[in-house]
């Protein structure tokens, strides 16, 4: 009888060490794709912009709302590995033609290119039809941490808040199993991949919808327009809001959308 017992002491402790060693050696991401969803609540867009006695706009937000959809959604991607990141649009947007159509949080296309190693950015703009290059380092995010956590397309993430160009506020939700320090667009600087970002007062969210682990695709430098301007992210502040700045909130909010 005791050498049974021993036997299956034996056993239990080989069971566990075998759950242990699994444990320590758990499988962190280097590379790979992640389509992500960018949404636009546009109800919210157009009723912050109106004022108290603006009746003409109070009328095109009712048409609108009996009209169309809440949301426009465009679709992205972002390819990687532990070196690099290539973010595109990879679907635009469907919206119909109306008073609202050039919405800038739409209208802004970006192509982005990210060396993880050296933080140097490379990003196509296409902002109103006219076409931007700009070079420039990483942007810098002021990060906080949060001990919330939420699954986003099958990845347990945490949650961080952050602050960037000095008054956008940033949720984030990033996981630590996918070791580029990369996200959508410009965001970036948690330790690990941020599969979600909100911007709660611009009403504007981007979500991971599928991840594609050791299955990046390719990851090249964007291809500049001829005619594009170049620029770093200073120069192009500077130019819109020279040429944006008399546009009021309408303007605000199109340097927003062009400088993320």
């Amino acid at each position: 009888m005791k050498n049974i017992v021993n036997a299956l002491f034996a056993v239990v402790f080989i069971l566990l060490g075998t759950q242990l060693s699994y444990g320590q050696y758990a499988y962190f991401a280097e590379s790979g794709k992640i389509e992500y969803e960018k949404r636009v609540n546009m109800f919210a867009k157009i009723k912050g912009r109106i004022t108290e006695d603006d009746v003409f706009m109070k009328k095109l937000y009712e048409d609108y709302r009996k009209n169309q959809p809440q949301f426009v959604t465009m679709k992205t991607s972002l390819s990687f590995n532990k070196n690099q990141s290539l973010y595109q649009i990879t679907e635009e947007p469907k919206t119909a033609s109306n008073w609202f159509s050039n919405e800038p949080w739409i209208m802004v296309k970006n192509t982005i290119l990210t060396n993880f190693e050296s933080e140097d950015v490379v990003a196509v703009k296409k902002i109103f039809g006219e076409d931007f290059v700009l070079k420039d380092k990483q942007r810098e995010i002021l990060w906080k941490y949060t001990n919330e956590v939420r699954e986003i397309a099958g990845f347990e993430c945490k949650r961080a808040n952050g602050l960037m160009m000095d008054s956008i506020y940033v949720v984030a939700f990033y996981t630590d199993e996918i070791l580029a320090s990369g996200g959508p667009e410009s965001f970036s600087g948690l330790p690990g991949m941020i599969l979600g970002v909100a911007l709660p007062h611009e009403n504007v969210t981007w979500f991971a919808t599928k991840v594609e682990i050791d299955k990046p695709g390719p990851i090249n430098s964007p291809e500049e327009p001829r005619r594009a301007d170049h620029v770093d992210r200073e120069g192009l502040k500077a130019f819109l809001e020279k040429n944006l700045g008399n546009w009021g909130r309408y303007g605000s909010e199109a340097v927003k959308a062009s400088m993320l």
